[in-house]
């Protein structure tokens, strides 16, 4: 298709939200970032030549803050020759423990280059927001699993590698063998972690020659610590959840 008027771009999204695009962590917390691609199209001519276009965040109107939740956006982009599409690619950060419990937004705008103009000013904005929260599932309550937290959850997901079990009477035995790798991880993580090598956790001692609390967390994603502290009065370690309450 050709077009007489200058050549434009705009983001191409697609979906319910029309602008944004959501992404979580909760289901990798080993993941340190991930990068979201966002498509902008070329809206008039293709030539055989590289073309700039480039983007802005509008910070007062974005919750996520550069270097720590997200990688600052380069100057220009490209569009590249006989092309019809170009991404942005928005590199965002799983550090912040706040991602647990909120998200937070990062609000896009294409800019104009002499290269590329923005006609469409409803199409030239482009949302992203992200978390690393989990939320209680329907099917928790159904198998011997309260109480929830979410780091018990994450905890679940960590173990077994399922992300959800089903309510059908039918699947227990399979279900309740799930729920016993678990159990068999909170009684004995220092166990677990030696066992499972490749998964790529650690333990380690809170204050060093100190064993009465350590942190746990994956070497891939060292900011993202769960605290493991010893009872005193039963001498068993716990896993202490986002409410500050032992993890059984």
């Amino acid at each position: 298709m050709r077009f007489d008027h200058s050549a434009n771009v705009y983001f191409d999204i697609y979906n319910g939200d029309k602008d944004s695009i959501v992404r979580t962590f909760a289901y990798n917390p080993t993941l340190a970032q991930d990068t979201v691609w966002l498509p902008v199209r070329l809206s008039g001519i293709r030539t055989g030549e590289d073309r700039k276009f480039s983007a802005r965040v509008d910070a007062d109107s974005s919750t996520a803050k550069v270097g720590v939740h997200y990688e600052a956006l380069k100057s220009q982009y490209s569009i590249l020759p006989n092309r019809g599409i170009g991404y942005i690619p928005v590199v965002i950060y799983n550090k912040d423990k706040e991602l647990e419990n909120r998200s937070v937004s990062i609000l896009i705008k294409l800019t104009g280059t002499p290269d590329l103009g923005i006609e469409n000013p409803y199409l030239i904005r482009a949302k992203v927001v992200f978390s690393a929260k989990l939320e209680k599932p329907g099917w928790w309550d159904t198998w011997p699993l309260p109480p929830y937290s979410r780091t018990k959850h994450e905890l679940f997901i960590l173990v077994t590698g399922q992300t959800s079990l089903s309510t059908d009477g039918l699947d227990a035995p399979k279900n309740l063998y799930y729920i016993g790798l678990l159990t068999t991880m909170l009684n004995n993580p220092f166990n677990w972690v030696t066992k499972n090598e490749a998964k790529g956790y650690v333990i380690e001692e809170v204050t060093a020659g100190n064993t009465d609390s350590y942190y746990f967390y994956n070497k891939k994603n060292p900011a993202k610590k769960t605290l493991l502290r010893k009872n005193m009065q039963n001498g068993k370690y716990y896993f202490i959840d986002e409410n500050g309450n032992e993890v059984i």
